[in-house]
């Protein structure tokens, strides 16, 4: 069986895009007048063999394919890319040593999390979020530093409304990873779900600000309630409410709730048009 390829735009999306769904493939873009290209090509396909199709060589001529060149950047040769499902993963320029060369390849190999990670997602996209589930169990044992493994298994136990299991594993990620927006968007779903389980229902919640408009942690509870429910907009404009009654109530939690409500929403149209409230409630 043979792991390195001479490719063109005739085997291209064969090869490397395909290809790349399995196991990460190394490009190689080269030119017979390069120097270097041919001391590191060598390297690759020596390696390519000994690693025996646990990445394939692609190796392409970027005189006779331009533009499979200028498609990936390619500014310098030997340029090398690492492409794994279809993405760019990492890359390097120039004749590098085969230690090195052997550094990059282990570093783009995808480690047994990562392969049962895609095995769960696959899981999940036929409908078994149970054994999705149990997938991502068996990816943490072998990497329990791997938040994105954890990410997953949060996403699925919102979507089967296991708030309650869900937070645990949201609130043990990082700082940096909740930076990101899936990760912020999930957490305030669960907020508002676990907000809106217990604790008074919306009728009480209504006559007791009925009886007394000032009454803010009603307002809140009903707020997140509402969210909770899927009644964005009502929810939402209990919040606007609040922050135009009394801005600076606990802390600007109510511009802070509403802002997790941006967040659980996403790229949603209602999102533009409660910042535009927003701005208009606050100056």
């Amino acid at each position: 069986m043979h792991f390195a390829h001479d490719v063109n735009a005739d085997n291209f999306q064969q090869i490397v895009i395909e290809g790349s769904q399995t196991v990460p493939i190394v490009i190689d873009f080269w030119a017979p007048w390069c120097g270097p290209c041919k001391v590191l090509k060598p390297i690759l396909e020596k390696l390519a063999e000994e690693y025996g199709g646990k990445f394939i060589l692609a190796k392409i001529n970027s005189d006779e394919n331009p533009d499979l060149a200028a498609q990936f950047g390619v500014r310098g040769i030997p340029n090398v890319k690492a492409v794994y499902h279809g993405a760019v993963v990492d890359e390097f320029t120039g004749a590098l040593p085969e230690g090195a060369v052997r550094e990059f390849i282990d570093r783009i190999l995808p480690s047994p999390a990562d392969e049962l990670r895609v095995q769960a997602a696959t899981l999940r996209a036929s409908g078994d979020l149970e054994g999705a589930l149990r997938t991502l169990g068996e990816a943490s044992q072998l990497d329990d530093r791997n938040e994105q493994i954890r990410l997953d298994a949060a996403e699925i136990l919102v979507e089967l409304e296991r708030f309650e299991d869900a937070k645990p594993l949201l609130d043990s990620l990082s700082p940096v990873t909740l930076m990101d927006d899936r990760p912020r968007a999930l957490l305030a779903k669960v907020n508002f779900a676990l907000a809106g389980h217990g604790g008074a229902d919306e009728a009480s919640l209504r006559e007791r600000i009925a009886a007394q408009p000032e009454d803010m942690e009603s307002r809140l509870q009903l707020a997140e309630l509402l969210v909770a429910a899927g009644r964005h907009a009502e929810g939402m404009d209990e919040l606007l409410e609040m922050i135009r009654r009394d801005r600076a109530w606990n802390d600007d939690a109510a511009r802070k709730t509403l802002l997790s409500v941006f967040s659980v929403l996403g790229s949603h149209p209602l999102v533009g048009e409660y910042r535009r409230k927003l701005t208009a409630a606050l100056f």
